[in-house]
């Protein structure tokens, strides 16, 4: 073994002209911990609210980069005076991601941490053509009836934490199940469903309140846990109210209201990039059966 690593060291010397440093066994160990280490805090970011607030945090560090390029003296000496302050600021911030980081850290053995990383698993794609249509079609049957709902379809953050607040169910969505968990006077009807892919993961979900002062005043709890929501988080979130029965989305910390179905079915399509592509005429096919099954319903 030392002989084919003389061989490979005097290939680069004499070929390439480089110097290999002297790798040994711990060194290897070392770069896969770091490796595994790196792994795990992109995905720790990538699946909590953390990697939004990150992105907080990097607009203010460019901002910084900038003024120090600019030589702009006394921004830079506020910044230095508020260093000491803002790592206090970020771990108060990041508290409860860090909080339930080390707290599933302690709960794991070491298969599990390893079988965490992911290695071979395929990447989930969008909700199928179905789902869609279950969706419009169970959203404006319970509007007709004046059922409230609250349907949160989780987009690229994750949602483990609003999911811990609920009930697990992790069923295959389908409009009667939708319905059926919303219809008054049931365990599950209080608080929002998440939807993830083709599936309802959990319900009676509680949801972060909105603080937005500007909001309008007629706007109930229902509607603005839905803009809370949004503001927090890149999901999608339908809201079937169940004074009027109009039914609205959320996105962005912004709120569409009184939607029709084929307004509600051209958001949601536009969270199915990837089957638009594939298929350019799904969205008229999934418009009719939804509209034709209503009507049928009805």
């Amino acid at each position: 073994m030392r002989a084919i690593a003389n061989s490979i060291d005097a290939f680069f010397h004499d070929y390439l002209g480089l110097n290999l440093p002297n790798i040994h066994g711990t060194d290897i160990v070392e770069i896969i911990i770091i490796a595994i280490f790196f792994y795990q805090l992109l995905m720790w970011f990538k699946n909590t609210r953390a990697w939004m607030l990150f992105r907080g945090l990097l607009v203010v560090v460019v901002f910084f980069v900038v003024a120090a390029i600019l030589q702009m003296n006394t921004i830079l000496w506020l910044g230095e005076k508020l260093l000491n302050v803002a790592l206090i600021m970020v771990i108060v911030v990041f508290q409860p991601e860090l909080r339930k980081a080390l707290e599933d850290l302690g709960r794991k053995s070491i298969f599990s941490f390893l079988s965490s990383l992911g290695f071979g698993k395929g990447i989930s794609g969008r909700f199928e053509d179905k789902t869609i249509s279950d969706l419009v079609m169970a959203s404006f049957e319970m509007g007709a009836v004046k059922t409230g709902a609250l349907i949160v379809i989780e987009n690229e953050v994750r949602l483990d934490e609003c999911e811990r607040t609920g009930i697990i169910l992790d069923s295959v969505l389908s409009r009667q199940l939708l319905i059926n968990i919303f219809e008054k006077n049931t365990p599950l009807h209080d608080g929002a469903v998440i939807v993830r892919g083709d599936r309802v993961v959990a319900a009676t979900c509680y949801l972060p309140l909105s603080e937005n002062t500007a909001l309008s005043k007629d706007l109930g709890t229902r509607h603005r846990a839905a803009i809370g929501m949004s503001e927090v988080c890149d999901a999608t979130i339908i809201v079937v109210s169940e004074e009027t029965g109009q039914v609205s989305v959320a996105q962005g910390g912004q709120l569409k209201r009184n939607l029709t179905d084929e307004q509600l079915l051209e958001i949601l399509r536009k969270m199915q990039h990837s089957v638009e592509e594939e298929n350019p005429h799904g969205k008229a096919f999934v418009g009719r059966r939804a509209k034709d099954e209503t009507k049928h319903k009805a």
